[in-house]
């Protein structure tokens, strides 16, 4: 375990940057049942930002994609099992486990064009779409404060949710959580109007070399409508060739006996993770792989709940609008 931390810091050193990522940190709760009576469940997301390109991303994925990276450079396609015949991912240095997500995907947008790519993982391979709606934000002129930030009010309607966003006109960034974009400042708090998916910005931090994802170039184009199945063909054929990377897409896909979790669009549930962001290690003191920093403890908002759970509530519940 010590050497393949060793190689990991290694790999993170010699990352090759023109600048410094910029992330954007948001404690983001999810209700995963709205018919049971349950807890929001609390994990930390990430947008990270570089060079007007931005990639939105949870810290439980970033941390499973980064420490899968550093397996397959040492040639390792296969996690190991537990007493349970469950695929089980090495832990962390600081000895705690990855936790499950809700966001078992990522979204890169180009602040350029303002495309937005919606990308999961199958194994090695990618699937992915480009969103092909428009943000259609309507700006009030209602304004508040927020963490010493003049904030300013906006709505849209999208994924069959009504949704408000705070943002920022003093921070020149037309980005946000999620899929979310095109407001003339970041978006520093957003929620649905049932209350169901809340963000909301913690703070700020530049990072010299990040970890990042990106669209590869053999990854599957999709469409919105075709993408569930498009990553089922992905996997059928990844089985049917014997694809030993097929290992990692069954661990990133472990516990889904407890409920599916959605694939972020159209209210279908796909083959996702399940389970929140109990004990998150952006927050725990402990230094965080990608950043080396010490960060800050979001564990106390999760009420010590670490058990797997399906996500019955997708965050876009329709494909339509």
């Amino acid at each position: 375990m010590k050497k393949l931390f060793i190689l990991m810091i290694l790999i993170f050193v010699s990352v090759k940057i023109s600048s410094q990522t910029e992330r954007y940190i948001y404690l983001t709760e999810v209700n995963p049942d709205t018919i049971n009576l349950v807890n929001m469940k609390v994990e930390n997301t990430f947008l990270d930002i570089k060079n007007n390109q931005s990639l939105f991303i949870s810290e439980s994925k970033l941390l499973r994609d980064s420490l899968t990276t550093v397996l397959r450079q040492q040639g390792i396609t296969e996690v190991k099992k537990s007493k349970k015949d469950k695929s089980e991912f090495p832990k962390l240095p600081n000895g705690k486990s990855i936790q499950p997500t809700f966001f078992d995907y990522f979204i890169t947008k180009n602040g350029e064009d303002k495309s937005v790519n919606f990308v999961e993982s199958i194994g090695s391979k990618q699937v992915y779409y480009q969103e092909d709606r428009k943000m259609n934000w309507e700006i009030s002129t209602q304004v508040s404060d927020f963490n010493g930030y003049k904030v300013q009010k906006a709505t849209m309607t999208f994924g069959g949710r009504i949704w408000t966003a705070w943002f920022a006109p003093e921070i020149k960034i037309s980005d946000g959580p999620y899929k979310f974009l095109g407001l003339p400042g970041l978006i520093l708090k957003l929620e649905d109007d049932k209350g169901d998916y809340r963000f909301t910005f913690i703070k700020k931090i530049n990072i010299p070399n990040a970890f990042s994802e990106s669209v590869k170039p053999d990854a599957r184009k999709s469409t919105r409508i075709n993408f569930r199945g498009d990553k089922e063909s992905v996997r059928m054929e990844m089985v049917k060739n014997k694809d030993p990377e097929i290992n990692f897409d069954s661990f990133n896909r472990m516990g889904n006996g407890n409920g599916r979790m959605n694939n972020g669009f159209g209210g279908q549930p796909g083959n996702g993770m399940n389970g929140g962001m109990p004990g998150s290690e952006v927050g725990n003191g402990q230094p965080d792989i990608q950043m080396g920093n010490p960060t800050q403890n979001s564990s106390s908002h999760n009420n010590g709940n670490s058990t797997n759970f399906g996500n019955m509530n997708p965050i876009e519940l329709s494909n339509k609008y």
